[in-house]
């Protein structure tokens, strides 16, 4: 329906004289508005300091999340464009129990309304799901079957209760469950950096070993058992090894960069502790990639069945270092990680040409060597062991 619909559905349960259990029926709740990526000159908000080293939302301002023509057919579709959402919805409306798309942290605010929220920490996560660990409770106020679930009712809950300008943190790999007490609009955004990479991974695998497991019986007679595994991913949990891997080299590259200039005595942009965190930064994406070593995607046979478009997104380091796309991650890298430094909004003038030689704002050199020296650590990555290589050869030179 279109937004004017939903609107006049809703004033309309508000005024008309339907019964309770009619309206409850009745009730829609708006949920995951691409807002910002549909209205990008209404700037209605800015994200809060505490939130911006937000890597998806970084990432997918200038990147696809998927280059494989078999998972996606347009690379802009909405449905993956960005993870910064706005939800509206009438008193009475809610949202099951679950835990974040891609063990991301999520952030929520309240432009006007009341929450109650549900949590449930990670260590009693495995206590929602089926003896079978593989369908998880959707309701908490249902009358949860303890033959289906049998460790539910050992689950202990937090709750509170959000109002009106006030914001809620959730962690990775809290299940949590929320319900509008009055009419609620909201602003939600998830998002994943180098402290919570490493719950990304580990979903991606965990999701990987089922999708695995499903079509283990055709291994014999298909052609490329491991793509269709890994389209499965993509489709199933939002991104596949591949799609994973394009995002942690360019993040690994853009901190190698950051990380080169403020080493150089010239450059006074950034405190000593921004430069500790991109070195904190590239020794998360390290132990992420030695987690992938031993995949099977990244073996020889398997590489050559993917598309030069997915091989070269992540290998040719030099081509990923013209790409204009990489250019743009990398002015809001070094933008997000000044404002933090600062503590306060600050806006860099950044020229759309570029010099030459050096891909970072902050350079001061006129014949600045960055990507020769980035080539001479490594020109190719293409196997989760060269990422492992470059980022030791990075943080050696320092």
């Amino acid at each position: 329906m279109s937004m004017q619909e939903f609107i006049d559905h809703w004033v309309g349960d508000a005024h008309g004289g339907s019964s309770a259990g009619d309206r409850e029926s009745s009730l829609l709740y708006l949920k995951d508005w691409h807002f910002v990526k549909e209205y990008p000159d209404y700037v209605a908000y800015t994200t809060p300091t505490f939130f911006v080293d937000d890597w998806l939302n970084m990432y997918l301002d200038s990147h696809p999340i998927h280059r494989d023509s078999d998972i996606a057919n347009h690379k802009n579709e909405i449905n993956c464009s960005d993870y910064r959402f706005v939800y509206m919805g009438e008193k009475g409306t809610w949202t099951p129990l679950h835990a974040d798309v891609f063990r991301s942290y999520s952030w929520s605010a309240n432009i006007c309304g009341r929450k109650q929220w549900l949590f449930l920490p990670p260590s009693q996560s495995h206590r929602v799901f089926d003896r079978y660990m593989r369908s998880s409770v959707y309701n908490l106020n249902d009358d949860v079957s303890e033959k289906l679930f049998p460790e539910f009712n050992k689950t202990e809950w937090l709750e509170c209760i959000q109002e009106q300008n006030e914001i809620i943190f959730v962690p990775s790999g809290w299940y949590h469950q929320v319900h509008n007490l009055e009419d609620t609009i909201s602003i939600n955004h998830n998002w994943f950096n180098a402290y919570n990479l490493h719950w990304v991974w580990n979903l991606l695998y965990e999701d990987y070993k089922v999708a695995k497991e499903y079509i283990e019986d055709i291994r014999d007679i298909c052609d490329d058992f491991e793509g269709l595994c890994q389209r499965n991913l993509a489709a199933n949990t939002g991104m596949n090894f591949y799609d994973f891997f394009i995002f942690i080299v360019r993040f690994a590259l853009a901190n190698v960069i950051e990380l080169y200039h403020v080493q150089q005595p010239e450059v006074a942009t950034f405190s000593t502790e921004t430069a500790h965190h991109f070195v904190y930064n590239l020794k998360s994406i390290r132990n992420v990639a030695s987690k992938m070593l031993t995949t099977e995607a990244f073996t020889t046979e398997n590489l050559r069945s993917i598309s030069e478009d997915n091989r070269n997104a992540f290998s040719n380091v030099k081509q990923i270092l013209e790409e204009e796309s990489f250019r743009r991650l990398l002015v809001i890298l070094s933008k997000v990680y000044e404002h933090i430094d600062r503590g306060q909004r600050i806006c860099l003038k950044s020229s759309t040409s570029y010099q030459k030689s050096c891909l970072s704002v902050i350079c001061l050199k006129s014949d600045c060597n960055v990507v020769d020296h980035i080539i001479s650590l490594i020109g190719e990555v293409c196997v989760p062991a060269d990422l492992v290589t470059l980022i030791d050869s990075a943080l050696s030179d320092g």
